[in-house]
């Protein structure tokens, strides 16, 4: 089968070349005593809750200041944490583990547990990942892709075969991947929750989720694999303000929960084309809403942290990255 690679738009180059250099934006207001310096991306749905923080009052409420840094992409943000530049970021934990085994005091706490799925057109002949035999997939990100290396791992189990051999992989950036299958230059899609989430409000309907293949893979409870993360470190004396920034996400999140008319001040910049595809947004971003971490989910996490080990064979995670339990705060 063949493999494509999607180029993107000599924009998003010129952006991806801006990461290396890492905030695009100064925080929002002055730093001072009992401010956090939180990165996040302008455009993602990170950037709804902490909007949501800010409109609640909720940093004030609970005795900090939530200073903004605006970030061109994750990379960007990784780099702005390592440099001090972030007192938090949100990643996944494995690429904290990895930073953890390098020497970084960083800790994670659960953002969210909604996770991407493989999407089709409504209309599709697709009915299992037994289907996808012959046809062109595209999959955000690269072939290391931890979502591409689980999914392989899902239909090995299921079938007998890696699906590797079986499909055309197309592999590229999250929104170039959702135009491919809007375009049908695809057959299905593998993509991160909030493109999985607009294609649903477009019609387009779930294959398989991501939670389905890891449970499928015997990884359950599914533990959430995006979070909150800073290092200790470099927020020395910020613990407090770490303790009341967790708090107030919370009750940003218990808003969210409940609240349509929290949303409705939210989908402006949302930009959403339509009812449907808001609507899905709101229930992927609420069946998301982590409720702590806890030793049995510590558990799951360092199943699937091996499971990663073998399929990238040390690769994704880093060859000499070991699972450190301590990484999890609160757990």
């Amino acid at each position: 089968m063949s493999i494509t690679v999607l180029n993107p738009h000599r924009r998003d180059l010129l952006a991806a070349g801006l990461a290396g250099a890492a905030v695009l934006a100064l925080p929002r207001s002055s730093l001072g005593v009992g401010s956090l310096r939180v990165g996040s991306l302008k455009f993602g749905s990170l950037g709804w809750l902490l909007e949501t923080v800010i409109a609640e009052g909720l940093d004030k409420s609970h005795g900090f200041k939530l200073d903004l840094v605006d970030m061109a992409s994750t990379g960007a943000a990784k780099i702005g944490l390592l440099s001090g530049d972030s007192d938090v970021i949100v990643s996944d934990w494995p690429w904290a583990m990895r930073q953890r085994s390098e020497g970084e005091a960083v800790q994670f706490a659960p953002y969210s547990s909604a996770l991407g799925a493989v999407m089709v057109a409504p209309d599709s002949p697709i009915k299992s990942v037994a289907d996808l035999e012959g046809k062109r997939l595209g999959i955000a990100g690269t072939a290391l892709d931890k979502s591409w290396l689980l999914l392989r791992a899902y239909a090995r189990k299921q079938t007998g075969r890696d699906l590797a051999d079986e499909v055309s992989p197309v592999f590229g950036a999250a929104p170039l991947i959702a135009e491919q299958i809007r375009q049908g230059r695809v057959d299905a899609a593998l993509n991160f929750w909030t493109f999985s989430a607009r294609l649903q409000g477009s019609g387009y309907r779930a294959l398989i989720s991501m939670a389905d293949i890891l449970s499928g893979l015997g990884i359950t409870p599914v533990p959430s694999l995006v979070g909150f993360i800073w290092d200790e470190k470099k927020t020395v004396g910020k613990k407090q303000e770490i303790g009341m920034f967790l708090s107030a996400i919370s009750a940003a999140n218990a808003v969210l929960a409940k609240s349509d008319d929290a949303w409705a001040r939210l989908k402006p910049r949302m930009r959403v084309k339509s009812d449907a595809e808001f609507d899905a947004l709101k229930a992927y971003y609420r069946s998301g809403i982590p409720e702590g971490w806890t030793s049995a989910q510590t558990a799951s996490a360092e199943k699937l942290f091996g499971l990663l080990v073998e399929l990238g064979e040390k690769t994704v995670v880093g060859s000499d990255t070991r699972f450190d339990p301590a990484l999890f705060h609160g757990a």
